[in-house]
């Protein structure tokens, strides 16, 4: 059976660009790739079928020769396998994606993937403040240990002088490869971790690692109304990286410590104020502390029950993000006296009986629903 022209398999012409011929085999290679057609015999020939062509066509050379010659360039003897010449697919399957996913294996681009593999370590950092400094914010010195970049070698873990050389293993790429069956499985090269690089002159001060423990002082700022469990990040101030690589980050792990008046509720505060039976029966005008230090004078209307909330705008925390203030909730806690004296005792007797049902409207609600209860 004759073979199809390659430049008809990917729907191109001779004419067309390297980006519009990896165009035109992208589309055929994501709709016929074996995973996505499991058991589908067809759309595995026309897989390989778009291979072919492309393992021809994305090469100058081979492109040229296909051009002069046509198929005759690549058959001996129009003796291949399958109506394939001599194209290898399990040896080429992996140069072709090799090229066409990673934009050159060896190239810039994959050796800083490679450098990236060995970015520092973030850290964390867990700092507890009180709640008026959660109010207010501040600016704290920390002490911590990290790793830094070794200033003898900058980094690259060689001493001075000299670099790092290609891993006789992997070639510098990083990576070696196995054939299992059909397919060609690449992994990380284990004798230079991945990096593609060997420290054949280790730097004395960093053993080769290109950093070295140090105690770190940093001054940090931690934001207005900040809350309890806020991260805070600090880019680049982790764990230096191996060879040249970046920086981790560090993380700040905010802990607001619990206030012994106020509690705090997001951006809302609540305060419970002890009122006597005479002040909350009588009224009365009180002054309570707020978060910022200062003071707020609220009035308690004459028979204020047990448990009354007053609401005071903007006396809250502050918002990290929105500029905005929470509100202060004041909690009336009527509070029953203990250890009475002869005459207090009197003036109490006396009180009730004159109390009546008006004065105590719940009291009276209340006996009114358990009689109809028992007659029930």
């Amino acid at each position: 059976m004759a073979k199809r022209d390659y430049y008809d398999i990917l729907g191109i012409n001779k004419s067309s660009s390297q980006d519009q011929i990896k165009s035109a085999y992208r589309k055929l290679a994501v709709k016929f790739h074996p995973d996505k057609n499991p058991g589908d015999k067809s759309a595995e020939e026309k897989f390989k079928e778009a291979s072919e062509a492309y393992h021809v066509l994305s090469n100058s050379e081979r492109k040229q020769n296909y051009d002069n010659f046509g198929h005759a360039a690549f058959d001996n003897n129009s003796g291949g396998r399958g109506g394939f010449g001599n194209f290898d697919f399990s040896s080429s399957f992996s140069d072709i994606f090799e090229d066409f996913f990673s934009e050159g294996f060896s190239g810039g681009a994959s050796r800083r993937s490679r450098r990236s593999n060995y970015r520092g370590s973030d850290l964390r950092y867990d700092l507890s403040i009180s709640l008026e400094e959660a109010f207010s914010g501040k600016k704290q010195d920390i002490k911590f240990s990290s790793s830094e970049k070794c200033d003898i070698c900058n980094g690259n873990g060689s001493k001075p002088g000299y670099n790092a050389s290609s891993c006789n293993m992997c070639g510098g790429n990083g990576q070696v490869r196995s054939s299992q069956g059909f397919f060609t499985v690449q992994q990380t090269c284990p004798q230079c971790s991945g990096s593609g690089e060997e420290i054949t002159n280790p730097c004395n001060s960093c053993n080769g690692q290109g950093k070295k423990q140090a105690s770190k002082r940093l001054s940090v700022t931690i934001p207005k109304g900040v809350d309890d469990g806020t991260r805070i990040r600090l880019a680049g101030k982790g764990e230096a990286g191996s060879r040249g690589a970046g920086n981790g980050d560090l993380y700040l792990f905010i802990n607001v410590n619990s206030h012994e008046l106020f509690k705090r509720s997001d951006e809302h505060l609540f305060f419970e104020c002890p009122v006597s039976i005479a002040d909350a029966a009588l009224g009365v005008s009180i002054e309570i502390p707020t978060i910022d230090g200062g003071k707020a004078k609220i009035k308690i209307p004459a028979g204020t029950q047990n448990g009354k909330q007053f609401r005071l705008r903007g006396k809250g925390m502050p918002l990290m993000r929105s500029g905005g203030v929470g509100d202060l909730y004041v909690q009336v806690n009527t509070e029953i006296p203990v250890s009475l004296n002869k005459e207090q005792k009197e003036l109490l007797e006396k009180f009730r009986e004159i109390e009546n049902e008006k004065s105590n409207p719940s009291i009276k609600k209340f006996f009114q629903k358990a009689k109809s209860f028992w007659s029930n």
